[in-house]
C-alpha cells in the first residue's frame, strides 16, 4: 500500500493506493458512515463492474449502502443532472456531518464533490476513482465542477475530499481507449517538470497500458504525489503553480468544445492533443527545440492519443477555436494565460500570448493535418 497526504492544515487528507482496496473498503470506509451507512453515488458502467465489489466490502464491515446511479458520459456534469443528484441526496436525508461516496471516473467525482461542496452549505465526500485519469489528476485537489453552454467546468468550487481511495484493479474494466485517454494525464506529469518521468513513461507505457500492475501503481503514485506537492503549495491557483497542471488544457478544452464535450473527444485526448499543440505553438516561438516538440507528439502518436486536429477529429478554424478559448474560466482583464514550454520538463506560465497569433498557428495546424 502506498500513503500520499495531501498537506491543506485543517483541510489534509490521504490518498491511498492500493491493488485490492476496493475489496477491503469496508475497512477504509466505516469510519465515515455515520448512523451506520453510506450513500455511493456512481454511474450505470460503473454500477456493473465496481459497485458490486465495494457494496459487498461495506455490508461485511456492517455498513448499509445507498446507491445512486446517473448516466455515464460528460452530459452528466450538467445543470439537470446536478438538480436530480441533490434531490436524490435530499431525498435520503443527508446530514452536514455526512459522506458521501463518489464511485467513478471524473464526470461522477466532479460532479460529486460539487454537490457536497453546496448541499447544506456543505457536507462531506470521499473520493473512490475508478478511471486511470481520475487516479491521478481529477479525483486530487478539490477542484470541482459542472459544464456550462458556454464552456467546460465553468461553474464550480474549490472543495476538498475527506479521503481518495485508489484501487488500480478497477482499470481492468476499462475499454483500451478510456486508458489511453487517463494515460494523457500521467505523462503530462513528466512534460510539466520531471523529465526523469517522461523517460520513465516512453520506456514504460506500453506496459503501464497493457495492465502492468507494477507500472500502474508507479505510474499512480508519482502522478498523485506530483499533483498533491503542487495543490498544498497553491490549493486555489493564486501563486500561479497550480496552474502548471493545465498543461494542454486550454487547447484540448476548445478541441472539446468544437466537438460538443462528446465521446467524440475523449476529456484525456482533447489534453493530449492540448499538450502536443502546446509544445508544437513552444517551438514556433522559439522558446522550445523543435526536437521536444517532436518527441512529445511522437510519444503521443505512439501510444495511440490525438496528436493534432485531425486525429482529434476538429476542423473549424482557428477563429472559432480561439473562439473557445474566450470562455476559458481562466481569462483576466481580457488576457488568457497559456502553459508553453522551454523544453520537456520546463513548462511555464505564459500572459502575453497574442490570441490572433495562436489562431494563425491553428490555421497552420489545420493546413498541415
Amino acid at each position: 500500500m502506498a500513503l500520499v497526504r495531501v498537506a491543506l492544515d485543517a483541510r489534509s487528507y490521504d490518498i491511498v493506493i492500493e491493488q485490492g482496496a476496493l475489496d477491503r473498503a469496508g475497512e477504509t470506509l466505516r469510519g465515515f458512515a455515520r448512523k451506520g451507512r453510506l450513500v455511493v453515488v456512481t454511474d450505470t458502467n460503473v454500477a456493473a463492474t465496481q459497485l458490486p465489489r465495494l457494496e459487498a466490502s461495506l455490508r461485511a464491515a456492517n455498513v448499509a449502502v445507498e446507491p445512486i446511479i446517473l448516466p455515464p458520459g460528460e452530459q452528466t456534469k450538467s445543470w439537470r443532472h446536478l438538480e436530480q443528484l441533490l434531490d436524490a441526496l435530499l431525498g435520503q436525508e443527508i446530514e452536514r456531518g455526512d459522506h458521501i461516496v463518489a464511485l467513478g471516473g471524473g464526470v461522477i467525482g466532479d460532479l460529486v464533490g460539487f454537490a457536497a461542496s453546496i448541499l447544506k452549505r456543505g457536507c462531506h465526500f470521499v473520493q473512490v476513482p475508478t478511471t486511470l485519469l481520475a487516479q491521478v489528476d481529477s479525483s486530487v485537489g478539490g477542484k470541482t465542477a459542472i459544464n456550462a453552454k458556454a464552456g467546460k467546468n465553468l461553474i464550480g468550487a474549490f472543495y476538498q475530499p475527506s479521503l481518495v481511495l485508489i484501487d488500480p484493479s478497477t482499470l481492468d474494466s476499462l475499454p483500451p481507449r478510456e486508458t489511453r485517454a487517463g494515460y494523457a494525464e500521467v505523462v503530462k506529469y513528466g512534460l510539466i517538470d520531471d523529465p526523469d518521468f517522461f523517460a520513465w513513461c516512453e520506456a514504460n507505457a506500453d506496459a503501464l497500458l497493457a495492465g502492468d500492475p507494477n507500472a500502474r501503481t508507479h505510474a499512480i503514485e508519482r502522478s498523485v504525489s506530483a499533483k498533491a506537492a503542487i495543490v498544498a503549495d497553491d490549493e486555489r491557483e493564486t501563486s500561479g503553480r497550480r496552474a502548471l497542471l493545465n498543461l494542454g488544457h486550454t487547447f484540448g478544452h476548445a478541441l472539446e468544445a468544437d466537438t460538443g464535450f462528446s465521446d467524440m473527444l475523449l476529456h484525456g485526448e482533447g489534453v493530449a492533443a492540448g499538450m502536443a499543440l502546446a509544445f508544437r505553438y513552444s517551438a514556433r516561438l522559439g522558446l522550445c527545440a523543435a526536437e521536444d516538440a517532436e518527441r512529445v507528439t511522437a510519444h503521443l502518436k505512439a501510444v495511440g492519443l490525438p496528436h493534432d486536429l485531425a486525429t482529434a477529429h476538429v476542423t473549424a478554424d482557428g477563429a472559432a477555436l480561439v473562439g473557445h478559448m474566450l470562455h476559458d474560466k481562466k481569462m483576466a482583464a481580457g488576457t488568457l494565460p497559456f502553459l508553453l514550454a522551454r523544453g520537456i520538463g520546463q513548462t511555464f506560465l505564459s500572459k502575453d500570448v497574442a490570441l490572433n497569433d495562436v489562431a494563425a498557428f491553428l490555421e497552420e495546424e489545420r493546413a498541415g493535418s
